[in-house]
């Protein structure tokens, strides 16, 4: 068996031995823990050897650049793409998926079939491309989440200049910032992993090999799909790879590629999974809007917890799917019509919800003129 599939199959086991571990876990606070040792230990010190092992090549700096066009446009595209599948703006469920959906995990999802398919090479180029996916997951998302979370606050704090100071304070308090400051410091003077003390490098590697995981037992473990849940998730993630599928193929025909593996790459990396990095934001204001007892809340943790779920084996599936695809992608046509199809699975189950809606109240309405006293009765 390829070595790829092997590693995709041990990561779905992991999260399938969350979701046995279910009955052992008897309180939300115990699921909580978990939580917290990711986003307060192994998380920072993941994103601590990532940023530290950054190797800045100046021909491949046009990589970064192109994942953060991506990230932003699956971003702002959402505003469209997430009313249709029944998820309202204003909403708890629509800030989750907005922030969630336009993020990438190429190295959970992309990366071991990336090395295995189109070699190291391949590999190292879409390393640097998730170089501009972290900038945008890391920086953007939290500055978003954050000025969401204090945009739901009184109406005392509307205007920008009392959410600035909270806005600092919780970047500042936030272990996963601290990591990241003194990753950039380090990178400024040159230093790198090798150049810590062996304690503290040590240290590091080891709370960053418990990070994925930790996060795929948490997922198993914090999972909640409902039927209808399910459905809308799945359609959306669906919309999500079309999505990309049709920005990958203006791409591809615009700038003229037609070297295989380089289209390969660009879909490859483009149909990663949602990262878990953004949850982590989300995670971050759940807690303050605890201590804070806010009723109204920013984000549905459980919501994006399903998301996290599905998006894992779904990109998984149509990574391979793409990579062994041989010369069907070098036609851009191929693209967009795939982009068109994945659109139209996106878009069918929430038309079929309405329609089905529109036939229950219709019906309803014919019963209650065909039997008014029943209806008052009842």
């Amino acid at each position: 068996m390829d070595i790829g599939i092997q590693k995709t199959i041990v990561f779905l086991f992991f999260i399938f031995i969350g979701i046995l571990l279910k009955a052992k876990f008897k309180s939300k606070e115990e699921i909580t823990g978990i939580k917290k040792v990711i986003l307060n230990l192994a998380l920072p010190a993941t994103i601590f050897i990532a940023l530290l092992g950054v190797k800045v090549e100046l021909p491949l700096l046009i990589l970064p650049l192109l994942a953060l066009g991506l990230n932003v446009l699956l971003f702002f595209s959402m505003s469209v793409i997430l009313p249709p599948l029944g998820i309202g703006k204003g909403t708890s469920e629509y800030r989750t998926a907005k922030l969630l959906i336009p993020s990438l995990a190429p190295g959970l999802s992309a990366f071991p079939f990336i090395v295995e398919f189109l070699g190291e090479s391949y590999l190292a180029k879409a390393a640097m491309s998730d170089l501009g996916n972290k900038i945008f997951v890391l920086f953007f998302l939290y500055l978003v989440a954050m000025n969401w979370h204090y945009g739901q606050q009184s109406s005392k704090e509307k205007n920008g200049g009392t959410r600035l100071m909270p806005l600092i304070k919780a970047m500042v308090s936030e272990p996963v910032n601290i990591f990241i400051g003194a990753a950039l410091v380090l990178l400024v003077f040159g230093l790198t992993m090798d150049s810590l003390p062996f304690f503290m490098s040590e240290t590091l590697e080891k709370l960053s090999l418990i990070m994925t995981p930790l996060v795929l037992l948490f997922i198993g473990l914090a999972v909640k799909i409902k039927r209808k849940q399910f459905f809308q998730i799945f359609s959306l993630l669906c919309a999500r790879a079309g999505l990309v599928l049709l920005i990958s193929g203006l791409f591809v025909a615009i700038t003229g590629i037609n070297v295989q593996n380089e289209i390969l790459l660009t879909l490859a990396f483009g149909l990663s999974a949602c990262s878990f990095w953004p949850y982590a934001h989300i995670a971050t204001v759940d807690g303050m809007e605890m201590d804070k007892k806010t009723k109204s809340k920013t984000f549905n943790s459980d919501f994006g917890v399903t998301i996290l779920a599905l998006s894992f084996p779904l990109s998984t599936m149509l990574i391979l799917a793409t990579l062994n695809s041989g010369f069907f992608f070098v036609n851009p046509f191929n693209i967009f019509l795939m982009a068109a199809l994945f659109l139209g699975v996106g878009f069918t189950f929430p038309l079929i919800s309405v329609i089905n809606k529109k036939k229950w109240s219709e019906q309803k309405t014919i019963n209650h003129k065909l039997n008014p006293t029943t209806e008052k009765a009842a």
